[in-house]
Formats: C-alpha cells, structure tokens, sequence
C-alpha cells in the first residue's frame, strides 16, 4: 500500500482522486493548494505526488521545482493533472523532471493505471 499526495484546489477532483485512489488500495493524502501539499510533504513523504499546476499562491510549477529541486524529495514521483494542454506546458513539466502530464478531463481508470505502474517502478524499501 502507497502513500499518495492528491494536490487540486477544486474539492471535486480532489474527491474523485481519493475515492478511486482508495478504492486501489492505496493511503490518500489530499492538500488544497500548493503550499498545503508542500507542508504535507514535509511532515510525512509520500510515494507519489499527483499535483494541479494551476492554484492560487504557490502553483503547481513552483511545487514541482521546490520537490525536484531538493534532494530529500528530488525521487518522489510528480504527475502533473492539469488543464492547460499546450505542449510548452508538457515541455516544461518534462524540463522540472516531473513523471507525466495529464491533461484534464481525464480517465479515472487510464490515472490510476498510471499511478500503479508508476508505484512498481519505485526502487523497493524508498517509501517513507
């Protein structure tokens, strides 16, 4: 079982996130803006980010760069949900060392999916 980080400032998403975050088993941890998820991350480290790029205050950009950027938290997997769908925007995701980008609306089943896959792929004993 994972720990995963829901980050999106609309309670909607973030509902749809952990309901089917749990129905796969997984711990739901869910943060209403950038600076919630950053506190978050401090107190306890999750396996996974899934992380809005657009919020009031501390966007999702500037959270992707501050985890990727530090060395305690640089390998905690990021994907992006958002919907800006340009491909600068994709670009730029790739360029802060984030996992994926996925463009809103998205498959509840496609996400979690991803999410699984992407939980296999973590070295074993780097959870928190």
């Amino acid at each position: 079982m994972a720990l995963v980080l829901a980050v999106d400032d609309d309670q909607v998403i973030r509902g749809l996130l952990e309901v089917n975050l749990e129905m796969e088993g997984h711990d739901v941890v869910t943060a209403v803006d950038g600076q919630d998820a950053l506190d978050k991350v401090a107190a306890k480290r999750p396996d996974l980010i899934l992380l809005d790029v657009m919020m009031p205050t501390v966007n999702g950009w500037q959270v992707a760069e501050r985890l990727k950027g530090d060395p305690a938290t640089a390998s905690i997997p990021i994907v992006f949900l958002s919907a800006r769908a340009m491909e600068a925007d994709v670009r730029k995701g790739t360029d802060l060392g984030v996992e994926r980008y996925v463009t809103k609306p998205f498959d509840p089943i496609d996400l979690m999916d991803l999410v699984n896959r992407l939980l296999a792929e973590r070295p074993c004993g780097d959870g928190a």
